[in-house]
């Protein structure tokens, strides 16, 4: 099966190297796509600079392809993956419970995987994401706001044998008076969504905790 992807970035990418690019990033080591042209654009610009999106075809075929947005997975799982990778502050003992719960119940076995479709922690998904775990917004909440948007949706190729698979389709300017309104106002009105009053069967983390909520629960769907 092939596929389109996008890199969004400063300087057009036409050979995506193994091995090159930040160990902390969302997933780790890898090279970020989206399978969106419009949301690369607007991941390309930033502080009033213009970048560029880089488009490739990839051949799935035979690769072991996670996708944390698919059924058998939750919002948990994404973060377990998460907290491997980036930095939280887990001073807090309720954010350490937080921690040992998530990775106690809601582990990934991705090691080997050739690529990971998930969603992305930008600014307002990592927002989202430290708000729960310090018990300050629900799972539904968090929940809603990862899955209410391809925006935050990034493919990731993570092994030599993704790489060998795919194939540069050209490159074109991003510009940053086309591309960056539409994002910032997404990330406003999300933002301002965290203020709004919790569901009366909402779980929060104390509660998720105290219960010991598993990966089939269906409140988590």
């Amino acid at each position: 099966m092939r596929i389109d992807i996008y890199h969004g970035s400063e300087t057009a990418v036409r050979q995506p190297r193994f091995g090159v690019g930040r160990a902390y990033n969302d997933f780790g080591l890898g090279f970020y796509c989206t399978e969106f042209r419009e949301y690369a654009a607007e991941w390309a610009v930033s502080s009033g600079r213009n970048g560029f999106v880089s488009a490739y075809t990839l051949d799935t075929s035979g690769l072991r392809v996670i996708n944390l947005c698919g059924p058998q997975y939750t919002a948990m799982h994404w973060l377990c993956i998460l907290l491997n990778f980036r930095e939280f502050d887990v001073a807090a003992p309720l954010s350490q419970q937080a921690r040992e719960y998530i990775n106690r119940n809601y582990a990934v076995d991705y090691q080997g995987c050739d690529c990971i479709s998930g969603y992305r922690a930008d600014d307002v998904c990592f927002t989202f994401a430290r708000e729960f775990l310090s018990g300050g917004i629900s799972y539904q909440c968090m929940d809603r706001q990862l899955r209410g948007s391809s925006a935050n949706r990034e493919f990731v190729l993570k092994s030599n044998r993704a790489f060998d698979r795919i194939s540069f389709a050209g490159h074109e300017p991003a510009i940053y008076r086309d591309s960056y309104p539409a994002g910032a106002a997404r990330e406003l009105a999300a933002l301002k969504s965290i203020g709004r009053p919790a569901c009366k069967n909402d779980l929060f983390i104390t509660d998720m905790i105290r219960e010991e909520v598993k990966p089939y629960d269906p409140r988590l769907r």
